[in-house]
């Protein structure tokens, strides 16, 4: 039996190079940035006013000594020339700051006869502006390769003017799940049989890391149907195949002689593991071909614990095992054997207060 990192690390140097692709900002959502991005303008491309109110020059302000109002900036539509001594100007909330000033007074400090402004306050200069390049300049990495991109990441790629995003690109899946014992959620099982209930949870498992999931559904034990089956997948170009059940050695447990017949390469099929022990591996040319043992618990198991890693790792992600972390038990554990055991548990966030 193969330790589980062994296992991991075996699947990883056999990676197929998927490549990249370029999307619009609409469909980058989630996708792995295969380059960085790069701001080619700082923004704000101006000093521009924080608030509604009026730009000064911050030395030239007395409070209840008006200053004469010379115009006013809007966002779009900037006070054309230069503000002159003695002077201020209406301005509003992104409204590029007029020469001449340095600080912008609130309107709620201000008071206005017709175009005598006076204020309560002498400001400071630099006051209510957004400095030109205040959330980024030209040239700065505004995200690194590797990155899952969230909705603020897309928000910020749009800011930088970029309206499509290299990333990389996603396999296409074909799962399937095999068994004369199965039949489909909503069927009413016979006295032998049993609702399959594996591929109901590996689909939204997988997806996120899927350009798409083929469901080849279920498969009897017909050494024939399970060879039709399996080729009509390989012959669509997938780029992974996913088994449940059928991976063992049993006389009628017909994946692994199938995969052998339709030109698979096997790599390992027993890892010391629990649950999960029966999980296996090869490849066919480029396509990565997994065994997953046909019990849902150790089904989902093996997939978070090697598929999802590897599909993360595939498609780009900067850290392939990520979300781990650390946690005391409230519990002792037994003592382990051979295996590594993966046990259920349950976070449970905990608060306390007290009263002085």
């Amino acid at each position: 039996m193969m330790p589980v990192d062994e296992a991991i690390e075996r699947v990883f140097a056999k990676f197929p190079e998927l490549g990249t692709e370029t999307v619009p900002l609409a469909r980058a959502h989630r996708r792995v940035l295969a380059r960085p991005l790069v701001a080619s303008h700082s923004q704000p491309p101006f000093d521009a006013s924080a608030m509604d109110g009026y730009a000064v020059r911050a030395a030239e302000v007395i409070p209840g000594r008006p200053l004469k109002l010379a115009g006013t900036s809007q966002a779009g539509a900037r006070f054309v020339g230069m503000m002159e001594h003695g002077q201020c100007v209406r301005i509003f909330t992104g409204a590029p700051l007029p020469i001449g000033a340095d600080a912008v007074i609130m309107q709620e400090e201000a008071t206005a006869k017709g175009n005598q402004i006076s204020f309560e306050k002498v400001p400071r200069p630099g006051q209510s502006v957004r400095q030109q390049g205040f959330d980024f300049r030209r040239g700065s990495e505004l995200l690194a390769s590797g990155v899952a991109l969230t909705p603020a990441m897309l928000s910020l790629a749009a800011s930088a003017n970029c309206p499509t995003l290299t990333v990389t690109r996603r396999p296409k899946i074909a799962i399937v799940a095999t068994g004369d014992e199965l039949v489909a959620p909503g069927t009413a099982p016979g006295p032998d049989q049993i609702v399959a209930s594996n591929t109901a949870g590996l689909v939204p498992l997988l997806a996120p890391f899927a350009d798409k999931i083929i469901d080849l559904g279920i498969v009897p034990d017909d050494k024939a149907v399970l060879e039709a089956a399996l080729l009509g997948a390989f012959d669509l170009g997938i780029d992974m195949l996913v088994t449940t059940g059928g991976a063992s050695v049993g006389e009628r447990d017909y994946v692994q002689e199938v995969l052998r017949d339709l030109g698979v390469t096997l790599d390992f099929w027993k890892l010391r593991m629990r649950p999960g022990k029966p999980l296996m591996f090869g490849t066919r040319g480029k396509s990565l071909v997994f065994g997953l043992p046909g019990n849902p618990v150790s089904a989902m198991v093996t997939a978070t614990v090697i598929l999802k890693p590897v599909l993360r790792a595939l498609t780009g992600h900067a850290d392939p095992f990520w979300p781990r972390f650390g946690v005391p038990a409230l519990l002792g554990l037994p003592p382990n054997g051979p295996r590594r055991h993966y046990m259920r548990g349950r976070s449970a966030a905990t608060t306390s207060a007290s009263c002085r």
